[in-house]
């Protein structure tokens, strides 16, 4: 065997034993989700698929269905410092940001402190996102892409890991100011937050309004969900995987959509599509205790991916089409 060959071997067994390490620790974490959360098995794991990509997602739902909760329970799980920010539309990008202060010292002196905002936190949930004004929202967002603020000509980096859950309240457009479509894109995924069905709520009812209630328990430490992070960028990818991945974005997009289908699509996706799938895919197969994704999970995954990526024509939302019913199309082909 060549030297590189051995090297190569040597490289495949330390994944392969940094995988089995990390299944064990991602299962754990999900169980212990599952103990507080329940009825939204799917919500959670692609909650969960999101801050093992070391990403963001977008959480869409009425109010009430224990969004707020999930993000909670997600910090304590893995053992992230988590915050809250309420957002209304008076709320300032330095409420977020941090602001410079002017502090009186010994002597009469005065000199200028940073003090920190929200941001800084290993695991931000910005709820009802779209009340903030327009201003607020950018300065959110490109600290999310950027992973530093810049305040007063001084850089100050985000904390690592760093991720930004926000919702969306989906009943109420007065007094919003929507997401731009090049902002929606710096979110991994949008998931959305369904009711829960009847055995669900009835266990809800049974085990919320007690004397007692399940607390969530840490399963994770941050330096493992580092190294689990790092990780699911190293598990291998097949071609046909990779091919999955790129016809189906590819093929969302008007100008090399389907004869049939790019007339029912004003603007597809970007590239940063298809770098999100291949992240989520393998984070995927990682939480299903598998050590490489599948066509499958580029087939699951494809709708919160792509769903707040795309936009339908004026003659599509005419005939009754939706964005999921186009998505649904397009991995039919790639099934």
């Amino acid at each position: 065997m060549s030297r590189s060959s051995s090297k190569a071997q040597s490289l495949d067994d330390a994944i392969l034993r940094n995988a089995e390490q990390t299944i064990a620790q991602v299962t754990a974490a999900k169980e212990a989700l599952g103990e507080v959360i329940f009825g939204q098995e799917l919500v959670v794991e692609r909650a969960l698929l999101t801050v093992l990509c070391g990403a963001h997602a977008l959480l869409v739902g009425v109010p009430g269905l224990a969004k707020t909760k999930l993000v909670e329970t997600l910090g304590v799980v893995l053992g992230l410092d988590g915050r809250r920010i309420q957002f209304t539309p008076d709320l300032m990008p330095s409420d977020i940001l941090g602001s410079e202060v002017l502090e009186e010292g010994v002597k009469g002196t005065r000199s200028f402190r940073f003090l920190a905002g929200p941001i800084f936190a290993q695991l931000l949930m910005a709820d009802e996102i779209n009340r903030a004004s327009p201003r607020t929202q950018s300065a959110l967002l490109q600290a999310m892409q950027e992973h530093h603020v810049t305040v007063a000509g001084v850089r100050y980096d985000l904390p690592r890991p760093s991720h930004v859950l926000a919702t969306q309240n989906p009943l109420e457009q007065e007094g919003t100011y929507p997401l731009p479509e090049a902002q929606l894109d710096r979110f991994l995924m949008q998931i959305d937050v369904a009711y829960p069905g009847r055995d669900d709520e009835r266990r809800i009812l049974l085990e919320t309004t007690g004397a007692e209630e399940t607390r969530p328990r840490q399963a994770m430490k941050t330096d493992e969900l580092l190294a689990a992070q790092r990780l699911i960028r190293r598990l291998p990818v097949g071609d046909s995987v990779v091919d999955a991945i790129l016809d189906l974005v590819r093929s969302a997009r008007p100008e090399s959509a389907d004869p049939k289908i790019a007339p029912l699509i004003a603007w597809g996706p970007g590239p940063r599509a298809s770098q999100s799938l291949m992240l989520a895919v393998r984070a995927k197969a990682l939480v299903d205790g598998r050590y490489a994704p599948s066509v499958d999970d580029v087939i699951e995954l494809a709708e919160p991916i792509l769903k707040h990526r795309m936009a339908l024509t004026f003659a599509a939302r005419a005939e009754g089409q939706t964005i999921s019913d186009i998505i649904s199309r397009l991995t039919g082909r790639i099934g």
